[in-house]
């Protein structure tokens, strides 16, 4: 294992993409010319100011995939990604993009719960268990969300499936993780989807081909050990992406991430009659 001083390179993103404001700021731009073409309903999941989603809706009773955005559970919110929409709707998914709480205000395993409370708010609205994905932490509670049964399937983009190694570097100042709540955060630990639990069993794990070698690590070990465990996994590294533009084919309706998602959301079209509590990570 690399020390600390490679760990903080390895997955301080800001500092090793370093024309990242440009990239987020077209992902601004590309949000809110999405909000101005497409409204959407705003649900509320929680009592809390940012345990609320927005909802854009290709039709009534269109399949719907769930975006969880990232920023490490210490930034950014669900008006900043908007614009994962549109190529979606065009390919007939709705979309629901929460916000939730963010470090050091609240834990990350209380994030986590906020993420569960936003599915099974869809889950409830719809009837169906939604195709969850998401970005960096995103591609951590995407793959959550698989593990407990909550979704048809999940796709992970440059997910931190393992949070252990951040605890020593400065992404930690915020999280203050601990040795045990990092281990208990560990998707690779938890139990893997399988046939005998409601819900999917297809893990999609993404990453840039230009992002650093642990994020390479983390989505190849991921779909790894989850494919030993018979789960119906894929691994793909994009050539010429970073940690950044690594979403940009989100926002391309002819992409062959945006037609994945598609056909992943479409992949459960019964009616879901589950139930589910199951919670192994702490909240406080």
């Amino acid at each position: 294992m690399a020390g600390k001083v490679d760990l903080e390179a390895q997955y301080n993103n800001r500092a090793r993409v370093p024309d990242h404001p440009a990239v987020m700021a077209m992902w601004r731009e590309q949000a809110e010319a999405a909000r101005a073409a497409h409204p959407s309903v705003r649900i509320a999941y929680g009592e809390g100011a940012r345990e609320v989603m927005d909802l854009f809706e290709a039709a009534p009773d269109a399949p719907v995939a769930v975006f969880i955005h990232g920023g490490y559970w210490q930034a950014l919110d669900k008006d900043w990604f908007s614009g994962v929409a549109p190529a979606l709707l065009v390919r007939g998914v709705s979309v629901a993009i929460p916000s939730y709480d963010l470090a050091p205000a609240v834990r990350v395993g209380a994030i986590v719960g906020q993420m569960r409370q936003a599915v099974e708010a869809i889950r409830a609205r719809t009837g169906r268990r939604p195709l969850v994905f998401g970005h960096s932490a995103g591609g951590h509670m995407a793959a959550a969300m698989l593990s407990e049964g909550r979704a048809c399937a999940a796709l992970a983009i440059s997910g931190v499936f393992d949070p252990e190694p951040l605890i020593g570097t400065s992404l930690n100042d915020a999280l203050k993780l601990d040795e045990r709540e990092a281990r208990a955060l560990n998707i690779l630990r938890w139990p893997a989807p399988n046939g005998a639990t409601p819900g999917g069993t297809v893990l999609d794990c993404i990453v840039g081909g230009d992002e650093s070698e642990e994020f390479l690590r983390q989505s190849r070990t991921m779909s790894e050990v989850w494919a030993a465990q018979r789960v119906q996994t894929r691994f793909e590294a994009l050539p010429g992406l970073n940690h950044f533009t690594v979403l940009d084919p989100l926002f391309d309706a002819d992409s062959a991430m945006v037609g994945r998602v598609a056909e992943l959301a479409r992949a459960d079209t019964g009616i879901d009659r589950g139930s589910l509590d199951v919670n192994p990570v702490p909240s406080d």
